[in-house]
């Protein structure tokens, strides 16, 4: 059994969108396997943005950074999802981001080498989108997604880093949306 962290990147603290939906359906079918789980409600998080180097570089974090540093550092397996908005993660996910993998918890410098504090965890990213998930993939080349895989996640140590673009959220039948939210449910049984 895997300690599984689900970061909700929705920026949207009322709730009520298919993110939220895709999160509770990993997380019931995780629990109901046996899986430790914590979810990190971003909204709900009272996220602050960095604007300073000195704000990066000090050791004086929000309650929130430390108890998702505490919730990261314990577990196996990392799910981050969140709706593609204008093309790349929501602000207040970036923010968040920003505060919690910070120097000297998710990777560290020895003068001008780094190296990820986080190896031995693996990650799912879920991006929710209006558009077509092939058409983010191969036109768009899911140059936000694959940034956010190179350039934090692996870099903090990371692997693998799985992904699961979920196009067409606002289909009118709803089949895309009961399709996937069963296929979160299967990822979440198997801790993937």
């Amino acid at each position: 059994m895997k300690n599984i962290v689900i970061i909700l990147g929705h920026p949207d603290a009322a709730g009520g969108h298919y993110c939220h939906a895709v999160a509770e359906a990993y997380r019931v079918a995780a629990a109901q396997a046996g899986h430790m789980i914590t979810v990190l409600d971003v909204a709900r998080s009272e996220v602050t943005f960095l604007r300073t180097k000195e704000e990066w570089e000090s050791n004086t974090v929000p309650d929130y950074v430390r108890d998702a540093q505490t919730a990261i550092k314990d577990a196996d397996h990392i799910v981050m999802i969140y709706p593609l908005w204008m093309g790349d993660v929501p602000a207040l996910l970036k923010a968040w981001i920003e505060q919690v993998f910070r120097k000297g918890f998710a990777f560290e410098m020895d003068g001008q080498n780094w190296h990820g504090a986080l190896k031995g965890k693996s990650a799912r990213v879920i991006v929710t989108m209006g558009m077509p998930g092939f058409f983010y993939r191969w036109f768009f080349f899911a140059h936000s997604l694959r940034s956010l895989d190179r350039n934090i996640l692996k870099f903090c140590g990371i692997r693998p880093v799985r992904w699961s673009i979920v196009g067409n959220v606002e289909d009118p039948s709803g089949k895309v949306q009961k399709k996937f939210l069963e296929t979160a449910g299967l990822l979440g049984s198997k801790g993937m």
